[in-house]
C-alpha cells in the first residue's frame, strides 16, 4: 500500500461548458397580478374631513398669515367662528428695531372656511410695540 502525502502546489481547473448542454437558470417568480376593481356599489365613500377647531383654526390662519405676509408671527390674538368658517387676528412683527420697544407691529386677519382654506385677508392695526394699548379689543 502506497500513501500519498498532500503537496503544497494547489492546481485550479476552470469549468468549461459542455456544447449542446443550454445552462439552465433559476426561473423568476411571475409579477403578481392587479387585484380587480371593486364594483360601484362596494367603493368606500371617502371620509369627511374633520371640521376644525378653534386650536387648529387658529393655527391654520397664522400659518396663511406668516406665508402671505413673509413675516413672524407673534402670536394668536382672537379666533371667531362664523357661519361659513373662521376670523382669526393673527400679531405679526412688520419691522425689528434696536431696542424691541421700537418695533412695529400688526394686526392681521384671516378668514378661513371650514376645511382651513384661505377665503382672505387683511391688516386691521399697525402700531409699535411701546404704543400698544392693554386692554384693548378689535
Amino acid at each position: 500500500m502506497t500513501i500519498r502525502r498532500p503537496t503544497a502546489e494547489k492546481t485550479t481547473t476552470t469549468r468549461r461548458p459542455t456544447a449542446g448542454k443550454p445552462r439552465t437558470q433559476t426561473p423568476r417568480p411571475a409579477p403578481p397580478k392587479p387585484e380587480p376593481e371593486p364594483e360601484p356599489e362596494a367603493r368606500a365613500e371617502p371620509k369627511p374631513k374633520p371640521q376644525l377647531t378653534a386650536v387648529t383654526a387658529g393655527g391654520v390662519g397664522m400659518r396663511h398669515i406668516e406665508d402671505l405676509t413673509t413675516k413672524q408671527a407673534e402670536g394668536i390674538t382672537s379666533v371667531q367662528r362664523t357661519e361659513g368658517g373662521w376670523l382669526i387676528n393673527v400679531e405679526v412683527v412688520e419691522d425689528r428695531r434696536i431696542p424691541s420697544s421700537g418695533d412695529m407691529l400688526a394686526v392681521y386677519q384671516a378668514e378661513i372656511d371650514g376645511e382651513g382654506s384661505l377665503l382672505s385677508y387683511r391688516r386691521i392695526r399697525r402700531y409699535r410695540r411701546s404704543n400698544a394699548d392693554y386692554g384693548e379689543a378689535v
